[in-house]
């Protein structure tokens, strides 16, 4: 297929790499000119605007950091609703409230534009393996078009629902996962304070009850695990900053449905004095600092 694809960081960089390695006829832009680089690189064609990435596309996917980010390269004068063909299908991968993923898609369906919101968990390192878990918000038939594209970029392809319940399923997820690293940094630090190998003690933790994706694989102590952000100063990883959007986009929808988030809501603030410190750009995991003596990595 021919595709275009908006913003190529962190994740949308290797999921791009990936559609390009099975075959895809790819176009990609980002703001970041630098972002291309690795792309171009693996065959896919740099371009120079959103209107030259999605010019001959067959489907266009965008990977944006936030919802105003979104909003601009989907409704701007030379965003992509301006600029697409009618018929051809958006995914969205952006992790954003429901609210504007729904209105994007009606916007896009009112001018003949099928959209799915398709939000991912599995970070950086399920990126660069193509095994990450897509969380999509489409029709029945939607999600059976795009289905066997999302499934060269992931391993678990996931129709949650109508427009805008991808990205309820992923807010909810990154609720979870917040407090689940903070959790573990805490435990880890804990334990090294009094005296155990955190080798050892991450061990332990995951072949226990305490076990889950934030220790046994995205562990935050340095040194406990090899191609983690913890092994390279927290760099390279899902930025803080981000976390801490996340979270505040669960507990503004927990408000809106008058849902207790006791937890999300200390996770948010505890997010928010490491950003306040300058440390929103290193990885999320690096929110250990905040109980290590020494802190490892630099902001």
């Amino acid at each position: 297929m021919r595709i275009g694809f908006i913003g190529v960081g962190n994740m949308g960089g290797p999921m791009a790499r990936n559609l390009v390695k099975a075959g895809h006829a790819l176009a990609a832009y980002d703001v970041v000119r630098g972002n291309l680089e690795s792309v171009v690189g693996a065959g896919a064609r740099g371009a120079d605007s959103i209107r030259a990435a999605i010019a001959d596309a067959e489907i266009v996917i965008t990977m944006l950091p936030s919802s105003p980010h979104v909003r601009s390269v989907y409704f701007g004068d030379d965003g992509v609703l301006a600029a697409v063909g009618r018929g051809v299908i958006l995914v969205d991968s952006s992790t954003i409230d429901p609210h504007t993923a729904r209105e994007v898609a009606a916007r896009a369906a009112g001018q003949g534009n099928p959209m799915a919101d398709a939000p991912v968990s599995g970070g950086t390192n399920g990126a660069e393996a193509g095994t990450l878990t897509f969380m999509v918000g489409a029709t029945e038939e939607l999600f059976a078009r795009i289905e066997p594209v999302l499934a060269l970029m992931g391993k678990k392809i996931v129709r949650c629902g109508d427009s805008g319940t991808g990205q309820v399923a992923k807010i909810c997820n990154n609720l979870v996962l917040a407090i689940s690293m903070i959790g573990v940094a805490e435990a880890m630090s804990l334990g090294v304070a009094l005296g155990i190998d955190p080798g050892v003690l991450a061990g332990i933790v995951n072949s226990s009850s305490g076990r889950c994706w934030s220790s046994d694989s995205y562990n935050p102590f340095p040194g406990v695990m090899a191609n983690v952000p913890a092994a390279r100063g927290y760099t390279g990883g899902f930025g803080a900053d981000l976390m801490l959007k996340d979270l505040g986009l669960a507990t503004d929808a927990a408000k809106q449905a008058r849902q207790p988030v006791v937890l999300g809501a200390a996770a948010e603030q505890l997010y928010r004095l490491f950003s306040a410190q300058g440390h929103g750009a290193l990885d999320f995991s690096a929110i250990i600092q905040m109980f290590t003596k020494e802190p490892k990595g630099q902001a």
